[in-house]
């Protein structure tokens, strides 16, 4: 079964999480391309190292290598939604990141 995954739209129009993976390197958008084809895929049974839950709707869809690249997602209405994406520099997400995808996730989802 292939698993509905969009990306969220802001108000004003805006796709930040396809944005941010424009602006990457070939090899880096091409990992990010492989884990989503992963989230489409198998959905729900992804399991670590390639995603982890954040909070009680958030989730994180994790790429690895050289760049570590994290995108915040979240399942809802039969679809998951790309709602936000950052490189990630330090060992724990930043609680920033994280609030910043709450907030996306309040917005308009």
């Amino acid at each position: 079964m292939a698993w509905k995954v969009y990306y969220f739209q802001t108000s004003r129009g805006d796709y930040p999480v396809k944005s941010f993976v424009e602006k990457q390197d070939l090899p880096t958008r091409t990992k990010i391309a492989r884990s989503i084809r992963m989230l489409v895929d198998y959905g729900p049974f992804i399991k670590p190292p390639y995603c982890k839950k954040l909070h009680d709707k958030l989730w994180e869809l994790r790429i690895l290598g050289k760049v570590a690249i994290r995108i915040l997602y979240t399942y809802k209405n039969d679809a998951y939604y790309l709602i936000h994406a950052f490189k990630k520099k330090s060992q724990k997400t930043p609680s920033y990141e994280v609030q910043t995808a709450l907030d996306r996730l309040k917005e308009s989802i």
